[in-house]
C-alpha cells in the first residue's frame, strides 16, 4: 500500500502498536458484531434500548479518556496506562459469556468501554510521539488500518464460530478472550516510551485553565468540527440492523462489519500517507462527502444489495477521516500536552457520540431508519461547513511552528 521508504521510516513501535489494537479489536469486534442481535432478538431490548446502551457505553469510554490522557502528560509516560486499559479489557471479557442477563450484559460492556478509556489517549500520545516528523498521517493510518484489519477479522471470526457452535453465542464470546490476552501481552512486551527530551516542558497540571487554552484555536476548532462530524456518525450497530431490516439472514448479519471494516482498513492508511503530501482538510473533506452519498444509499434502499454499498460506502469515509482527525489533533498541539489534547477531542466526541446514539434510536423506533440515516447525512453536511475555514488556519500554524524550530525552539512537529 506503501513505498518501501515510508514503510522503513515508521518505528517498530508503531507497527507494535498496530498489532496490539489488531488483536484487541479482533476480540472486541467478535462480540460487538452480534451484541445486537443478541440483546434485541435474544434478550428483547428495543432499538431504543440499544442506542442507550451504546451510547453510554462510547460515553464513558470517551470521559475516562480526558482523565488518562491528562495524567500520561503529567507523568511523562504512556506505555503503563495503555496498558491498565487493554489489561481491563482483557480481564472483563470473560462477562459477556457469563452474563445472564441484561443488566450483566450492560456492566459488561460498560467495564470494557472504561478499558478502552483508560488506554485511548496515552496510546494516541504515544502514536505522535514515535512518529517521524512529516509521517503522522501515515503512523496514524498505519495504525488505524491494523486496528481496523482487527475489526473485520473479528466478524468474519464471529461468523464461522456461529456456524461451528449452532448460534451459541456465549461460546463465541469465550473464544474472544484469548486474542485480548494476547494484545496485552504483545504490548507488554514489544512496546516502549520514546525518551523524554530534557527540553520539553514539564505540567503540573494538565487540566487548568491555562493549560487548557495552551492548546490554541486550531486545537478547539478542530474538535468543534469533529463533534459536528460525530453526530453524523451513531454506532455502526444501527448499520447491523438495517441489514437485518433489509433480509440479511441472521448468521450473515456480521458480514455488515465485515465489509465495512475492510474497505476501512484498506484505505486509512493509503489516504494518512498520501496526506502528509497534499494535506487534510480536501480529503477530510471527501470523506464527508462519502459518508453523505452513504447514509443517503442506507436510508432509501430496499433490498440487500442497496444496503451493501451503503455500508462498504460508510467503510471508506472512515478510511478518510478518522487517522486524518487524530493527525490533526497531534500536529496542532505542543507535545507536553498531546494526551490531553486527545483525552479532550474524546470525551467531546463521546458526549457527541452519546446523543447520536440517542437520536438515532428515537428517530429509528419513531419514524423508522429513513429518518435516522437522512438525519445522519444533514450533521454531515454541516461539519464540511465547519472544515473550510481550517485550511488557512493550519497553514499559519504550520508556518508559526517552522518559524520557532528556525529559532531552536521545543515545539510540536
Amino acid at each position: 500500500m506503501q513505498d518501501t521508504k515510508t514503510k522503513a521510516r515508521l518505528p517498530a513501535g508503531i507497527w507494535a502498536l498496530g498489532f496490539v489494537s489488531l488483536l484487541m479489536d479482533v476480540s472486541s469486534e467478535m462480540i460487538h458484531a452480534l451484541l445486537p442481535v443478541y440483546l434485541t432478538v435474544g434478550l428483547g431490548a428495543s432499538a431504543l434500548a440499544l442506542g442507550v446502551i451504546e451510547g453510554i457505553a462510547e460515553a464513558t469510554a470517551a470521559i475516562t479518556k480526558v482523565f488518562s490522557g491528562a495524567l500520561s502528560d503529567r507523568i511523562g509516560r504512556r506505555k503503563e496506562l495503555a496498558a491498565l486499559g487493554y489489561g481491563l479489557a482483557a480481564v472483563t471479557k470473560p462477562v459477556f459469556p457469563l452474563a445472564g442477563s441484561l443488566g450483566w450484559v450492560v456492566a459488561a460492556r460498560f467495564i470494557d468501554r472504561v478499558g478502552k478509556g483508560i488506554r485511548g489517549a496515552p496510546r494516541d500520545a504515544l502514536v505522535a510521539d514515535l512518529a517521524p516528523p512529516g509521517l503522522k498521517g501515515a503512523a496514524f493510518g498505519l495504525r488505524q488500518s491494523l486496528d481496523t484489519v482487527g475489526a473485520f477479522l473479528g466478524p468474519l471470526a464471529a461468523i464461522g464460530l456461529m456456524w461451528l457452535f449452532s448460534d451459541d453465542f456465549r461460546s463465541v464470546f469465550w473464544v474472544a478472550v484469548i486474542p485480548a490476552v494476547l494484545s496485552l501481552g504483545l504490548l507488554l512486551w514489544l512496546v516502549e516510551d520514546p525518551e523524554r527530551p530534557a527540553t520539553r516542558r514539564k505540567v503540573r497540571n494538565p487540566l487548568a485553565r491555562a493549560e487548557l487554552k495552551r492548546l490554541g484555536g486550531v486545537y478547539w476548532w478542530v474538535v468543534v468540527v469533529a463533534t459536528l462530524f460525530t453526530l453524523a456518525r451513531f454506532s455502526e450497530a444501527f448499520l447491523i440492523l438495517r441489514a437485518q431490516t433489509a433480509g440479511t439472514p441472521l448468521m450473515l448479519v456480521p458480514l455488515v462489519l465485515v465489509g465495512m471494516n475492510l474497505v476501512y482498513a484498506l484505505s486509512a492508511w493509503p489516504i494518512g500517507a498520501l496526506s502528509d503530501r497534499i494535506g487534510r482538510i480536501g480529503l477530510l473533506l471527501c470523506g464527508i462527502g462519502l459518508l453523505i452519498v452513504a447514509d443517503l444509499v442506507l436510508a432509501v434502499s430496499e433490498g440487500v444489495p442497496g444496503i451493501a454499498v451503503g455500508v462498504l460506502l460508510w467503510g471508506l469515509h472512515m478510511g478518510f477521516t478518522q487517522g486524518l482527525l487524530a493527525a490533526l489533533i497531534a500536529e496542532t498541539v505542543p507535545e507536553e500536552l498531546r494526551g490531553t489534547a486527545f483525552g479532550m477531542f474524546n470525551l467531546v466526541a463521546g458526549v457527541a457520540l452519546l446523543i447520536a446514539s440517542l437520536l438515532a434510536g428515537a428517530l429509528w423506533q419513531t419514524y423508522g431508519p429513513f429518518a435516522t440515516f437522512l438525519g445522519g447525512a444533514g450533521f454531515a453536511a454541516v461539519s464540511a461547513l465547519g472544515l473550510l475555514p481550517l485550511r488557512r488556519r493550519l497553514a499559519a500554524v504550520a508556518a508559526a511552528i517552522y518559524a520557532r524550530k528556525d529559532d531552536g525552539a521545543d515545539t510540536a512537529d
